[in-house]
């Protein structure tokens, strides 16, 4: 049930995203659970090998290529997913930001 309510949370912060971003549209809400759930999974599978292969520039960066790396993933998955569209790399980066802080704000309502 609690993950159910997390990808709940997480579909609403990216219609919440998508909203305040032009350059990201979402066709609805099912399709931001999709997304939700997609993300959720490229995250926990290929973000941490990309993320390992990357160290040394993330270490020079001191972090910030994650912000590159989340790109990265929202733009794969934008492509796997139909209804779900990110216009270029930019908006990808500002979309994730954006999305890290919305979950976030929301994280601490639920709690």
């Amino acid at each position: 049930m609690k993950t159910i309510i997390k990808l709940f949370l997480m579909g609403v912060a990216i219609m919440i995203s998508a909203y305040i971003i032009p350059g990201v549209r979402v066709d609805g809400f099912l399709v931001a659970v999709v997304v939700a759930v997609i993300l959720s999974i490229v995250n926990f599978l290929i973000k941490p090998i990309v993320t390992l292969l990357t160290l040394p520039i993330n270490i020079l960066t001191l972090g910030l290529f994650n912000l590159v790396i989340n790109a990265l993933m929202i733009m794969l998955v934008s492509s796997v997913v139909p209804g779900f569209f990110v216009a270029s790399f930019g908006w990808a980066v500002l979309f994730g930001i954006v999305l890290s802080l919305v979950n976030g704000l929301l994280g601490t309502v639920k709690d």
